[in-house]
């Protein structure tokens, strides 16, 4: 299979869709790929009509901790209240996601809000988040993800 380029067909189509150019996204998904310190992950999406189903396996992909999330400066005490809904702060984590697959392949998907990631940690252990937020932006995929605290 061929690397992808901006030119790419499927990408460009994609990145249209998100209002991203093209190249400065491509560059964007290459970091994330390729960083020394993204961890291999897992997506899955749970059946929005039956609860008690089997999540559906998206796929791999690769994610880049960022750190704790931090709220945008501007946003008063109500807005971080009702932002973080009860759940401690301390768990919401910022990231950069990337599916392995190439856009236009029938491996490819588009991770949302919803999504439970399982993050494969340096130590073997797995660590389950759950996919608050994500937005497509030229420097790739930013995600808020909450930590679940069961150990797997």
């Amino acid at each position: 299979m061929q690397p992808l380029t901006a030119d790419d067909a499927a990408w460009q189509a994609a990145c249209d869709a998100n209002g991203v150019d093209p190249q400065q996204r491509l560059q964007a998904r290459r970091e994330v790929l390729e960083h020394a310190d993204s961890l291999d992950c897992c997506l899955y999406r749970p059946d929005e009509d039956d609860a008690d189903a089997e999540e559906l396996d998206l796929g791999d992909a690769r994610v880049l901790l960022q750190g704790p999330f931090q709220p945008p400066a501007d946003w008063d005490e109500q807005t971080c209240e009702d932002y973080f809904d009860g759940s401690d702060p301390a768990d919401f984590v910022a990231a950069r996601l990337e599916p392995c697959a190439a856009p236009g392949s029938r491996q490819h998907f588009r991770p949302q809000p919803g999504d439970y990631v399982a993050v494969s940690e340096a130590d073997g252990r797995v660590q389950m988040y759950y996919l608050y937020e994500c937005l497509e932006q030229d420097d790739g995929l930013a995600c808020v993800l909450i930590r679940e605290h069961d150990e797997l």
